[in-house]
């Protein structure tokens, strides 16, 4: 016997389909309705993506501005280094050329970092003619290393930015159905 064949555009829907979605229209209103982020938690995360953003700016300036002003005006010349911390927290350097040649002063650090030398080693150092103390290695004058701080603040303020906007959309969202529904 031949299966009987409904024309195109007449389909229907079998009963027990029809049973489990009346089912499910009678338990919809018992279902919990979903948390809706509020406000402050909200204004909360934005805060600490813009607490980030700040961080981020925090290690990212100072850096950035000391690297500019010894590209524009600083002096290099030869330096041995005389001391390091073992921690290290400073690496001290004696000027070797220029008008503070037999000066010994500290390297300033860039994002937290000083290079890796010994004592009796030789390198090219640019410092500031007006204040000696801020100088770098001549290498991370003319290339800096990276400021591994400021870019994982940023990845972070990124993050909590796009957590801020999904919370809100789906507070929109939320709020929308709920209010549709009533």
């Amino acid at each position: 016997m031949a299966r009987k064949k409904n024309p195109a555009g007449h389909y229907q829907v079998p009963p027990h389909i029809v049973r489990a979605q009346q089912l499910a229209a009678e338990r919809r209103p018992w279902k919990p309705r979903p948390l809706i982020p509020r406000r402050r938690q909200l204004l909360g995360v934005l805060g600490a993506s813009l607490a980030c953003a700040g961080l981020a700016l925090v290690f990212w300036l100072p850096s950035r501005s000391l690297v500019q002003e010894l590209r524009g005006s600083g002096v290099t010349v030869a330096a041995e280094v005389t001391a390091v911390d073992n921690k290290p927290k400073y690496v001290k350097v004696e000027f070797l050329q220029g008008e503070e040649s037999g000066t010994e002063e500290k390297l300033w650090d860039y994002a937290g970092m000083l290079p890796d030398v010994h004592p009796g080693d030789t390198l090219l150092v640019t410092y500031d003619p007006d204040d000696p103390h801020r100088g770098l290695p001549h290498a991370w004058v003319v290339d800096p290393p990276a400021n591994l701080p400021a870019y994982g603040t940023s990845a972070i303020a990124v993050f909590f930015f796009a957590g801020a906007v999904v919370g809100t959309l789906r507070r929109r969202r939320l709020l929308r159905t709920d209010l549709s529904r009533s």
